[in-house]
C-alpha cells in the first residue's frame, strides 16, 4: 500500500492518535506475560480499539471544517452542491448584510455548530457531512483505491468497506457504551485479542487514508 500520508495539521493529529492507540496495544502485550488479579491485559486492547475510532471520528470533523472554511473562502463555482444550498440562520444571513463577518466565516462556523456534537462513526453520516466538500462517491471510491493499493489483491466495493468500518464501530460502541459485557451478563466480557485490536487500529488508518486521498 501507499504510504504516503497527506502533510495537513488534521492528518498529523490522526496519526498521532492512532500511534497512540498503537502504544496501548504494545503496553498490552508487554504486560501480558505478568499475572495479574487487578489488571486485566484486554482492557489495553479494548481501550486501544476506542481510541482508534475517536481518531478518525476526530479527523473526519476536522478535516470537513478545514475544507469548508476553504472552499468558502474561494467563493467558487465548482463548490460542491450541498454546500451551495447550506442553509444559514437569519442571524448569520442579517451579521453578512451588516459586515460584521463574512459569508465564509458565517457558513464555517455555522457547519461547524450543526455538526460538532454529531458522532461520525456510521458510513451514512460520514457521507452526509463530506458532500459538503466533495461530489464523489466517498466509500466507492475509497474501496477502489484500497483495492488499488493492494495491487488486485482485494476486490473491496462500497458495500463491503462500509461493512468493514460498521464492525469496527460496532465493537467500538460495546466497549464504550456497554463495558464490553456479553448479552445477559453482569461480569463476563467479549474476548479480545491483541491481533484483533492491531486489525482494527490499522483498518482504521486505511480507511482514513483511502477517503484522504478521494477527497484530494
Amino acid at each position: 500500500m501507499n504510504n504516503a500520508h497527506p502533510q495537513t495539521r488534521e492528518f498529523r493529529v490522526f496519526l498521532n492518535n492512532i500511534e497512540y492507540a498503537r502504544k496501548m496495544i504494545l503496553a498490552g502485550r508487554s504486560l501480558a506475560a505478568f499475572e495479574s488479579p487487578v489488571i486485566d491485559i484486554d482492557d489495553f486492547y479494548r481501550a486501544a480499539w476506542v481510541q482508534a475510532v475517536s481518531a478518525i471520528d476526530h479527523w473526519f470533523h476536522e478535516e470537513l471544517y478545514r475544507r469548508v472554511a476553504e472552499l468558502t473562502a474561494e467563493d467558487s463555482p465548482t463548490m460542491p452542491y450541498q454546500l451551495t444550498k447550506f442553509e444559514l440562520p437569519l442571524v448569520k444571513v442579517e451579521e453578512v448584510r451588516r459586515g460584521t463577518t463574512t459569508l465564509a466565516d458565517a457558513v464555517s462556523k455555522h457547519v461547524k455548530a450543526k455538526w460538532s456534537n454529531a458522532a461520525l462513526q456510521s458510513p451514512r453520516k460520514i457521507s452526509e457531512a463530506l458532500k459538503l466538500v466533495s461530489e464523489e462517491d466517498i466509500w466507492d471510491k475509497a474501496a477502489a483505491q484500497l483495492n488499488e493499493w493492494n495491487h488486485g489483491r482485494t476486490s473491496m466495493n462500497s458495500q463491503t468497506l462500509r461493512q468493514r468500518y460498521n464492525s469496527i464501530t460496532e465493537r467500538r460502541n460495546k466497549i464504550a457504551h456497554e463495558a464490553d459485557l456479553v448479552d445477559g451478563e453482569l461480569k463476563r466480557r467479549r474476548p479480545i485479542s491483541e491481533a484483533e485490536a492491531v486489525d482494527a487500529v490499522d483498518w482504521i488508518e486505511r480507511i482514513a487514508l483511502a477517503i484522504a486521498h478521494v477527497l484530494g
